[in-house]
């Protein structure tokens, strides 16, 4: 059988009640398929904000959504305990996607992220030059996703948190080998990329949040990986940050550090806000044991620069050493080291 999660019955009813109402279920189908704001559904479901505001707060409530803030903006989005989850999905997957009213929410939907991927697009325009001039010092990125793949192996990844996502393209890279993935990045511009980036490759098993890579807004030993690709040496405290990340691995699982080894292209902290020049191999074995973790691989790619210099890339994997063990206890499972 099924390890079914399940509600108290005060909050079945609470969650049932919730959703059985016909703009809050409007509401329910809309956020199944994309984080959105109330000023996103009022456009889309043509009603006022007031009253939008009041469906998202019952539901909200009733544990059905989740609400976060992002700067001056409040997303919405399904929870994602098991429990309520289980039950919307299930009651998601008896409405007729070819009603007329789900049909037309749906074209307003689509409306709505093509603005949201327009604005995304203007914004990477205007920053393309730069992030061009640091590509160009190091292997392709095609190159480091493969050697990247090929050092995580094959197997299946439960959930994955990226730190830093930026542009969303470790969300990318990875979702299809997930069931859940989250990113998390302190720029709103940014998480607009991923959020339209995400949306145009069809990748509905990932979302992005605003947070800081000191202060992760997760649950702690939550997740199978845990990436932090090219974020560490914009930090003014690279340890705290891993040490933050490590605590969001769960046990058994995997933390994969991907920057650059030391070198000495001054320019890129004049004039691209690196505030470290590069790691060496010991200083992030050292970040990674103080943190708790066991080093697991290190691996380099290099490649010329040309005139200006080059970059080598180092691709770090750690994991928690601890397991959880199933047992016969009220907890049902054991943490061991």
């Amino acid at each position: 059988m099924l390890d079914i999660q399940k509600l108290s019955f005060g909050r079945l009813v609470d969650a049932l009640k919730a959703v059985a109402e016909p703009t809050r279920l409007r509401l329910v189908l809309l956020l199944a398929r994309s984080d959105l704001t109330v000023s996103d559904l009022t456009a889309i479901l043509g009603q006022s904000q007031p009253r939008i505001s009041r469906h998202l707060k019952l539901l909200v409530e009733s544990g059905v959504l989740t609400r976060y803030q992002e700067g001056a903006w409040a997303y919405f989005r399904l929870s994602e305990e098991a429990s309520v989850s289980g039950l919307v999905h299930a009651v998601l997957n008896w409405a007729d996607e070819a009603d007329p009213v789900v049909e037309r929410d749906s074209e307003r939907l689509d409306a709505v992220r093509v603005e949201r991927a327009r604005r995304a697009a203007d914004y990477f325009a205007r920053n393309a030059g730069s992030w061009d001039t640091i590509r160009a010092l190091h292997a392709s990125d095609a190159e480091v996703e493969q050697a990247l793949l090929a050092a995580l192996g094959n197997k299946r990844i439960g959930t994955l948190l990226d730190v830093g996502t930026g542009t969303g393209r470790m969300l990318e890279v990875l979702a299809p080998r997930c069931e859940r993935a989250v990113g998390i990045d302190a720029s709103r511009e940014m998480l607009a990329i991923a959020r339209a980036k995400l949306d145009s490759a069809g990748i509905g098993n990932a979302v992005v949040r605003q947070g800081e890579a000191y202060h992760l807004p997760v649950e702690r030993q939550a997740y199978d990986l845990v990436t932090i690709h090219q974020v560490l040496h914009y930090l003014e405290d690279p340890q705290a940050a891993v040490a933050e990340a490590a605590r969001a691995v769960a046990p058994g699982g995997r933390l994969a550090i991907i920057d650059f080894a030391p070198h000495e292209l001054e320019f890129l902290r004049a004039e691209h806000a690196h505030l470290r020049l590069g790691f060496s191999d010991d200083t992030l074995a050292g970040y990674l044991d103080d943190a708790g973790l066991e080093l697991v691989s290190l691996d380099h790619l290099v490649s010329s620069g040309g005139e200006t210099g080059e970059l080598t890339v180092t691709i770090c994997i750690a994991r928690d050493p601890r397991l959880l063990v199933a047992g016969d206890g009220p907890n049902r499972t054991t943490l061991v080291s």
